[in-house]
């Protein structure tokens, strides 16, 4: 019995010898993405308490950091630098202090910080003194110094908790140059993602052996460009082909997304989109057992969480309150004052006085002949009275260049066919919608119920002309004449006046639309502005000093029987009003 019982005593001892080396970690993941400038619970552009914010993001992080510690970890993929007019205060007008981008980031104790294109768009002044003023690893791991083969930042940053080594690889969308001048990005080119990724973890695991591989992308779940080369958005086929990733992040998009995904090996992964503005975070917890220093059991979880209404960190708050009192200062100078208010809402039903009065300081501006432009907020209206800097960030959302390029009348005319085939439907009966809508687009903060996405709906000053809805997709548009009385010739080269993401490719209406290559884009170009678009139409509007927009009534849907009422039932639709 003395044995018996010894030798149970010996196994008792040896099984909680082997439990004692068996250990459980958990690993909780914050990602935020698209956060443009969205650091404060106010908006500075239309002067009003704002949603979310990273103020909210900050009560949310350091609540879980109570019970997680260290074994919390933060990621932002990108978008940062650009938005509200907090950023344009630090990328250009008080360059000399610490970018609240990097601050804010800084403050949090992020991990890793992602390049997006937008930030990309700051240029390479701004955003390498941001790299700088950052604390954690910037990363881009597509991001390729030309003829070096090295990627511009980090490709992927190690991070150990707990004896878990967790590698986390950082990519940007490679459409880069579809939307911004060379200039900008100089002395680099964009790797395609799935190609990247592969080459990454598949060195990952031979040099570095991780337990976690999390990719952190700032590309789209699918759809965006696509060309031969590479695809806007790759973040799910990633997923999908790459295997080795136990966690997609990933934004650009603005949209919301939560999807497990099969990858070429069978296994499920977890890929989070938490769309834009801080609204939303990506949640994820990443459970092991791990037994002397290898994996037994892994299990991912992970949802999108909206903080929109959580409590403000008001110690966040009294840190950046000198940075706030500084944008403040910078957004209510006084610039002019307008006679009416202007929506950008008008803008898809017809001439607008939004779209018309930038289509008027862009010919000003250039003496070119005819204009280009796309209404850039879905939204947004500039009120009768003082105009204030803030409400420049209304009128003109990005940091885009103005160009002048040479197009045939031609190209003018297909470059507005693609444009309008994107913007409206084709009508069968006057019942029909005039919009070309998209129920599963409600909450995609780039489509907003459109099919497409609403900042590539262009049309133009300069020419009169009417789109007749009734026609098939590459047949609506007809050019009557130009708008001073002359004949419109679509052999004749005319200089158009446009925005540099338009100039460059964007939304491709230049390229499948006009069919000029992308490659003789940079030969049409005639003119580029030094500074951004805004800065000049500021200008202006400070030189007049009191202007009265009015639309230019040098455009309409046809047939008028058909358009009228179905531009009212459409508005009401998507407005309400």
């Amino acid at each position: 019995m003395k044995r018996i019982i010894i030798v149970i005593l010996a196994l008792m001892c040896l099984q909680g010898t082997i439990m004692a080396k068996t250990k459980t970690v958990k690993l909780r993941i914050i990602e935020t993405s698209d956060v443009h400038g969205c650091f404060f619970p106010y908006d500075f552009i239309n002067r009003r308490p704002m949603k979310g914010s990273m103020a909210r993001v900050s009560s949310y992080v350091k609540e879980l950091r109570k019970t997680y510690g260290e074994n919390l970890l933060l990621f932002d993929n990108g978008d940062i630098l650009q938005g509200q007019p907090t950023c344009y205060y630090c990328n250009y007008v008080n360059t000399d202090l610490e970018n609240v981008a990097a601050k804010v980031i800084n403050y949090l104790g992020y991990n890793a910080q992602i390049f997006g294109n937008h930030d990309v768009e700051t240029g390479h002044a701004v955003y390498d003194k941001w790299i700088r003023d950052i604390k954690c690893p910037v990363l881009g791991a597509n991001m390729i110094v030309t003829g070096s083969g090295k990627s511009y930042v980090p490709p992927y940053t190690i991070i150990v908790r707990e004896g878990v080594k967790i590698a986390v690889l950082g990519m940007i969308t490679p459409a880069i140059p579809n939307w911004l001048n060379e200039s900008l990005w100089e002395g680099m080119h964009f790797q395609e993602m799935t190609s990247c990724a592969r080459y990454w973890v598949e060195e990952l695991k031979k040099t570095e052996k991780p337990d976690v591989i999390i990719g952190v992308f700032h590309s789209g779940k699918d759809g965006g460009i696509k060309t031969a080369e590479y695809e806007e958005d790759a973040s799910v086929r990633v997923a999908q082909e790459v295997p080795g990733f136990d966690l997609v992040l990933y934004g650009h998009d603005h949209t919301t997304h939560r999807d497990f995904v099969d990858n070429c090996e069978g296994k499920k992964v977890l890929c989070l989109d938490p769309s834009s503005n801080a609204i939303n975070v990506c949640d994820a917890e990443i459970t092991l057992t791990m037994k002397r220093g290898k994996v037994l059991f892994k299990q991912t979880r992970g949802e999108i969480v909206n903080v929109q209404d959580l409590p403000i960190d008001e110690e966040y708050m009294d840190y950046f309150k000198a940075d706030i009192d500084s944008v403040n200062n910078f957004v209510n100078r006084k610039i002019g004052r307008f006679k009416r208010a202007i929506y950008t809402r008008d803008s898809y039903f017809g001439n607008s006085a939004f779209c018309d009065l930038i289509h008027q300081l862009q010919l000003q501006l250039t003496n070119a002949d005819i204009s280009f432009n796309a209404p850039l907020s879905f939204n947004s209206v500039i009120r009768e009275g003082d105009i204030h800097v803030s409400d420049m960030f209304n009128l003109y959302r990005y940091e885009n260049q103005l160009y002048v390029m040479e197009l045939t009348g031609e190209e003018i005319r297909k470059h507005l066919e693609m444009s309008y085939d994107q913007w409206v439907n084709t009508m069968t009966s006057p019942d029909d919608h005039i919009m070309l809508l998209n129920d599963g687009t409600t909450d995609d903060n780039q489509r907003f119920m459109f099919k497409n996405l609403a900042f590539n709906f262009d049309s133009a000053a300069g020419i009169d002309y009417e789109v007749d809805v009734t026609k098939p997709n590459g047949q609506k548009v007809r050019i009557l004449r130009m708008s001073n009385g002359e004949p419109f010739d679509e052999k004749k080269v005319y200089k158009v006046a446009l925005n540099s993401y338009r100039g460059n490719g964007g939304g491709e209406l230049l390229t499948k639309g006009a069919g000029i290559p992308q490659s003789e884009l940079k030969k049409r170009t005639i003119f580029e502005s030094e500074k951004d678009q805004r800065f000049y139409l500021m200008k202006e509007i400070e030189k007049a000093g009191v202007l009265d927009p009015q639309p230019g009534n040098n455009w309409k849907f046809v047939p008028e029987e058909w358009t009228k009422p179905a531009l009212e039932r459409d508005r009401k639709l998507l407005f309400g009003d």
